[in-house]
């Protein structure tokens, strides 16, 4: 622990490769139902639900690592930090929002705003000493945006779907 603490790696509660698992799900999960959406011609397609889904399991599982963390300082006060997280939360979603525009009849930036929504937890997670989870998510992230981007346009296209809708 004191080498962890000394590197400036936070400990978990819940073990670390758990947590991998668990974002590495989230992103597999969020893929598949981000195919069904960009091959019906959805306009949040496969990178956009792949963000969005890593992000929420980044978010909650930082939520959980909190009180549990929390815990152990303060028992008896019935520690709340997850007010502090959904602070962030809705600043990023609403930056995230800015970012998304409609523009006859097609909308550009949902893969933005979903991307800083991520960023957004990823930064929550780096400042709260989960060095190995966050980087684990931005890895996650541009994997996706980088591996799908050909991918979901090869799917989007073979549909017939307007073009940018992820």
């Amino acid at each position: 622990m004191d080498l962890l603490a000394t590197i400036g790696l936070e400990e978990t509660h819940t073990p670390l490769h758990i947590i991998l698992i668990r974002l590495v799900i989230a992103a597999a999960l969020g893929a598949l139902i981000g195919l069904e959406r960009g091959s019906t011609s959805g306009v949040a397609g496969l990178r956009t639900h792949i963000l969005i889904a890593l992000a929420a399991a980044l978010f909650t599982t930082l939520t959980f690592e909190i009180y549990h963390a929390s815990l152990e300082f303060s028992p008896q006060q019935g520690p709340d930090p997850i007010r502090a997280v959904e602070a962030v939360t809705a600043g990023i979603a609403f930056l995230g929002a800015g970012a998304i525009f409609q523009q006859r009849g097609s909308v550009q930036g949902l893969t933005t705003g979903a991307g800083m929504w991520l960023a957004g937890a990823v930064g929550l997670s780096a400042a709260l000493g989960f060095y190995i989870i966050a980087a684990a998510a931005a890895l996650l992230a541009v994997l996706v945006l980088a591996a799908m981007r050909g991918f979901s346009h090869k799917v989007v296209s073979k549909n017939d779907a307007p073009p940018g809708g992820d």
